[in-house]
């Protein structure tokens, strides 16, 4: 059996004629930018998100840009951020100007620790962006009590986690502003790049929109330099249809980890993800720990299974961040984690057959291969 990491072709075929009919409105109507296609979609997901308003964008890593810059944050002012994210949340920092400053994860989690945010502030700190990674929202409250206290503003990187929940909110309604990514893999995904962002505050999700199209409201009035930023009409069109089915394919992903869950429980080695307290994931990713990772994933590569690796370095230790002097052993947790993770497959309609077969193949690895 041949199990790929994510089949995005399973995932569109039921609904192909949905999207073959989007998507030939569009080219039939010659509307490719700032269509209705874009204002229904903005609408419609800020419907099912429980935001104010949304703005689509052109990648999730223009979304943090975008995001900061609207909040004015710039030179010389300093952004907290995961450190075991992917580069794009820390590309973003870097791109709006400003300073970006890592922290640590909870042990045993993969989600921010509160008491590494706090040592991390300084007088220049204006802004944490948590990141709900692999589909886990962080316990936002912890978050929230620490920019309560030192007036700081909270964004969220949502890429990896629409629909996940905390205490019954989604993630993306904690923040001033939250960052979407629509990247074809994600669990909403576009045909190519894009992203959005999203707020309760209406004013500034339009200043975030006027940044990502040129600085203006009305063509050929710019009221401050922008930038080329927008969610074009025909992914729009795309994402409109994918979002209504987007809950559904989320409780198939939460099915499948609970057979992973059960098909891993005997086998010791094996340490599976477990989702903070009162949070409910949306698993982009089924993130295991365990000892020998390289090993196992090769063995499972032989026996025709994929795997991912998200992510193998810590940014603090990428040659891109070499400029912030940080070794290794200033981030312990999120050092020993990225030794440890292995990404199995996971897609909604990945089925009973190909879950139980890589339960059946890491037992055997452990069993058989390992002794």
């Amino acid at each position: 059996m041949k199990v790929p990491f994510v089949d995005l072709k399973k995932l569109h075929d039921p609904i192909r004629n949905e999207i073959d009919d989007a998507i030939s409105s569009v080219v039939d109507r010659n509307a490719y930018i700032k269509q209705k296609d874009l204002q229904m979609f903005e609408e419609e997901m800020a419907g099912w998100l429980g935001a104010k308003a949304v703005t689509g964008t052109s990648c999730g890593t223009c979304s943090l840009q975008l995001a900061l810059e609207a909040l004015g944050i710039g030179s010389n002012d300093e952004v907290i951020t995961a450190v075991n994210t992917a580069i794009p949340t820390g590309e973003a920092i870097t791109a709006s100007g400003a300073n970006v400053v890592f922290a640590d994860i909870k042990p045993g989690t993969f989600t921010l620790d509160p008491a590494s945010v706090h040592n991390a502030i300084t007088s220049h700190t204006k802004a944490i962006i948590p990141v709900h990674l692999y589909g886990f929202p962080v316990p936002m409250n912890e978050i929230l009590n620490i920019a309560s206290e030192y007036n700081l503003y909270v964004i969220e990187d949502v890429a990896q986690a629409q629909g996940a929940a905390y205490h019954g909110k989604k993630a993306g309604t904690f923040g001033i502003l939250s960052c979407f990514s629509f990247f074809p893999s994600k669990n909403l995904g576009a045909f190519g790049d894009g992203g959005a962002v999203a707020g309760m505050d209406s004013e500034l999700i339009n200043r975030t929109a006027m940044l990502a199209n040129h600085g203006r409201k009305e063509k050929y009035v710019h009221e401050f330099e922008g930038y080329n930023y927008r969610l074009d009409n025909l992914q729009a069109a795309v994402l409109r249809v994918k979002l209504k089915y987007l809950d559904q394919w989320n409780r198939k992903r939460r099915a499948a980890a609970a057979l992973y869950d059960e098909g891993l429980s005997e086998t010791d080695e094996v340490i599976t993800p477990v989702p903070p307290e009162n949070c409910e994931s949306v698993y982009h990713l089924y993130v295991i720990r365990i000892p020998d990772r390289d090993s196992l994933a090769a063995f499972l590569k032989e026996k025709g299974i994929a795997t991912g690796l998200h992510y193998p370095r810590p940014l603090h230790l990428q040659p891109a961040y070499a400029r912030l002097g940080l070794g290794s052993g200033c981030f312990p947790e999120a050092e020993k984690a990225a030794q440890e993770i292995l990404s199995l497959p996971m897609f909604p309609d990945i089925s009973p057959e190909q879950t139980g077969f890589v339960c059946r193949t890491i037992k055997e690895y452990y069993k058989n291969v390992r002794k």
